[in-house]
């Protein structure tokens, strides 16, 4: 797991840091009082879902293709409002049965910030102190948010640390974690607005993902280069790298998509 964020993750200290630690200690605890929460946060193409393929593939062989893994789609899973009682019962049977298959189970929830408000404390009883429920433990399982909820406090960290001169390097996760639960707890355009898993201190770990600077978005380009097995072009990386948009408009540090659209770029010149 280390080894993989570290080669492969880009301008994210902080990610590196804490996943590696809350992962590691949570599989080392034989003890485990409840299961284990992370919920990740950033604009898109920052890596939050590359990190939680990562953390599939260091626990699973198959990665996320693995039958113990289980992703879930807000838009895609829970796309419409006046379901939410039906979508309540259905993911409590859901986590309720595969847990009781597996009880080291994965369950990864994207787009934390299109679900609706209310529908994901259904699951608090899981992430709850509860040795047993049901006859079920969950103590080993590990749960996974994804959302673009609190990307505005994260990059406000980011710039005043920019505009006082000093490093990325230099954000600790004190500067930030308060802040960013509070931002996502009343969020009204998030799953987690005003949510039960967060007052009751659930969420184990709210880690940010930095918005990332034109260096970043070249490295991303070089491992996609790679990664396709061609010869490393200085003048179609920087290329790729400049047609990104960077904001705050006067400044230009952070790519607005992150390293996203990365991919379909580099199609246009290895046509």
């Amino acid at each position: 797991l280390q080894e993989n964020l570290e080669k492969k993750l880009f301008g994210q200290h902080l990610v590196n840091k804490v996943v590696v630690k809350a992962v590691k200690g949570f599989l080392n605890n034989t003890n485990a009082k409840k299961p284990l929460a992370l919920s990740l946060h950033g604009w898109t193409g920052t890596g939050k879902n590359f990190v939680s393929k990562i953390v599939a593939e260091s626990l699973y062989k198959r990665g996320l293709h693995s039958k113990y893994v289980h992703q879930f789609v807000a838009t895609l899973h829970f796309p419409h409002a006046h379901s939410i009682n039906l979508y309540k019962d259905q993911l409590q049977s859901w986590i309720r049965g595969n847990v009781s298959i597996c009880p080291r189970s994965l369950f990864i929830f994207d787009e934390m910030d299109k679900m609706h408000a209310g529908l994901i404390d259904s699951i608090k009883p899981f992430l709850d102190y509860y040795e047993f429920l049901d006859g079920v433990s969950y103590r080993q399982a590990i749960f996974i948010f994804l959302s673009n909820a609190g990307a505005e406090k994260i990059t406000e960290v980011a710039l005043d640390f920019w505009r006082n001169g000093r490093t990325r390097e230099d954000i600790q996760l004190t500067d930030i974690q308060n802040a960013l639960s509070v931002s996502v707890f009343n969020n009204k355009n998030s799953g987690f607005w005003h949510s039960t898993l967060i007052d009751r201190n659930l969420i184990d770990y709210f880690v940010p993902f930095l918005p990332l600077e034109y260096k970043h978005v070249k490295m991303c380009v070089r491992v996609e280069m790679e990664s396709r097995g061609c010869a490393v072009d200085e003048d179609i990386l920087s290329r790729v790298a400049d047609e990104m948009t960077y904001f705050p408009r006067e400044e230009r540090i952070y790519s607005d998509k992150g390293c996203k659209t990365v991919d379909s770029k580099l199609d246009y010149y290895y046509d």
